[in-house]
């Protein structure tokens, strides 16, 4: 399938049909991926409505990316490909911190299967990166990017939003089909909302935390860490905002509000890491030098989802 094409289509093809749900199943990525024995190769599974699979969201924060050679990121793309079906969607983390790395890591997973690009926002001289060097980097890598590229804000790690006007700009681009917004500022993914909806631009929720305001707003969909153990409570939290469902979301949102917190900001990795192991799928080691929890950490975030119903 060419994906270098009109926007319109890129984003029928990327987005129409796939709901943007992950659920870890690294267990036979990892088994068939050499130089993955530190852990670190954790790979986002998509659901759609009905949770059953749809494709992979690759090398997403989740997925211990920063820890990993080039040559490493490359090969989970690759075994993750070969282990698809052709028809089911391969998004992958090819964001690097200089320009000419991303382009040249985007081209790359392109080469090794990869359906769309998701690219961070380069943070380690974030004092300088203003709207105009955004728009700049994301230019040139969706200039010379032969899949369409995804826009990915995540301040907790990075330090830098992506402004507003940076996205506005860069939603013009046909090549550039949406952004995953992890800040979880609501009212900044309505203005998102609002201020491209005249472009062919997918705003996605970067969090289970935030997944019903965002569908209140105008989101089409999330790309969740809760997911990876939660996948079809987070899926069925989705059918009930598009269904317009909207007291029985709000009390399976409350629900999903701690266990979500446990394994991002509070616990991270290594708390969600353990907490796939408790569902009966492969957490596995976290990469050095992320540390595993503790014993009261791991009693912590039992609590978290004992609590709300879900163990």
């Amino acid at each position: 399938m060419n994906y270098i094409m009109q926007k319109s289509s890129a984003l029928d093809q990327v987005w129409d049909n796939f709901s943007f749900m992950q659920q870890i199943i690294n267990a036979h990525v990892n088994r068939q991926c050499a130089g993955c024995h530190e852990g670190g190769q954790n790979e986002d599974t998509i659901f759609d409505l009905d949770a059953s699979r749809q494709g992979f969201v690759v090398q997403g924060s989740n997925g211990e990316f920063p820890f990993l050679t080039s040559s490493e990121r490359l090969e989970v793309v690759s075994r993750v490909r070969q282990a698809l079906p052709r028809d089911k969607l391969l998004l992958a983390g090819s964001g690097c911190e200089s320009t000419q790395a991303t382009v040249e890591m985007t081209v790359s997973m392109a080469q090794v299967g990869a359906d769309a690009a998701m690219v961070v926002t380069p943070c380690y001289y974030h004092g300088r990166m203003n709207s105009a060097a955004l728009i700049h980097h994301y230019t040139k890598v969706a200039d010379l990017s032969p899949i369409p590229v995804v826009l990915y804000s995540v301040p907790a790690n990075t330090g830098l939003d992506l402004p507003v006007d940076a996205v506005v700009t860069l939603s013009q681009h046909p090549n550039i089909v949406g952004i995953k917004d992890s800040g979880g500022d609501v009212t900044r993914i309505g203005l998102i909302v609002h201020k491209t909806r005249r472009q062919d631009f997918q705003v996605l929720a970067g969090s289970a935390g935030f997944l019903l305001a965002s569908y209140a707003v105008g989101a089409v969909g999330g790309v969740c860490a809760l997911a990876n153990v939660l996948g079809a409570q987070v899926c069925q939290l989705e059918r009930l905002c598009l269904t317009g469902q909207w007291e029985d979301a709000q009390k399976l949102q409350h629900r999903l509000i701690e266990p979500n917190t446990a394994v991002t900001r509070r616990f991270g990795i290594p708390g969600l890491k353990k907490t796939m192991d408790w569902f009966g799928y492969y957490g596995g080691p976290c990469r050095a030098p992320l540390q595993e929890l503790s014993a009261a950490q791991e009693e912590a975030l039992r609590l978290d989802f004992t609590s709300n119903g879900w163990l």
